[in-house]
């Protein structure tokens, strides 16, 4: 991965989304930091202000850039829009 390129997906424990987005960012060798919600509510709320109000997970952003949640991911992957982090 490039070292200016950094992803983060924000998670929730039991979310199927989440475990599919993130199995594309291992698949593609694409390195991520993962936040889980579940575990600290002050991440929650971060997240929620990154993405401008989004509360669904996951909210996936590489750098400062928000990509949106796992549909979003995907497509961006359709459009070969991941090669930059591989």
């Amino acid at each position: 991965m490039n070292k200016l390129n950094k992803v983060v997906i924000y998670t929730s424990s039991l979310c199927g989304f989440c475990y599919k987005a993130k199995s594309l960012l291992k698949r593609k060798n694409i390195l991520f930091d993962e936040i889980n919600i579940d575990i600290n509510y002050e991440k929650k709320k971060e997240m929620i202000n990154r993405s401008n109000g989004r509360t669904s997970v996951p909210q996936i952003f590489f750098d400062d850039q928000h990509i949106g949640g796992c549909d979003e991911l995907y497509k961006l992957d359709q459009e070969n829009g991941l090669e930059i982090f591989q």
